[in-house]
C-alpha cells in the first residue's frame, strides 16, 4: 500500500501482470511436499450456518411472445394492450 499527496502520477512496467508458468520439475517437487490439514476450530473460525432457507420456489412461467407484421401494428399493441405508450 502506498500513500501520497494528489495529484500524482503512477507508472508500471509493461509486463507487470504476465502469468508465470509452472515447469515440470516444480510440479514434481510440489507433489512430494506434505499437505497439512487444518480444521476451522483450530484457527478459531466459527463455520456455523448464519442463513436459514425458508422456501424455495420456481419463478412463474413467462407468456409466449407475439410477432407483429409492421411498426404500426407494434405501436398499436403497445398503446392499446400493454398501455406503455
Amino acid at each position: 500500500v502506498l500513500s501520497g499527496r494528489l495529484p500524482a502520477i503512477v507508472t508500471t512496467a509493461l509486463r507487470l501482470n504476465e502469468p508465470r508458468y509452472v515447469t515440470l520439475p516444480n510440479i514434481m517437487k510440489a507433489k512430494k511436499k506434505p499437505l497439512e490439514n487444518v480444521k476451522p476450530a483450530d484457527l478459531g473460525v466459527d463455520v456455523a450456518p448464519r442463513l436459514k432457507t425458508l422456501k424455495v420456489a420456481e419463478p412463474a412461467g413467462r407468456k409466449a411472445g407475439i410477432k407483429v407484421a409492421d411498426v404500426a401494428a407494434l405501436v398499436d399493441k403497445l398503446k392499446n394492450e400493454a398501455k406503455v405508450i
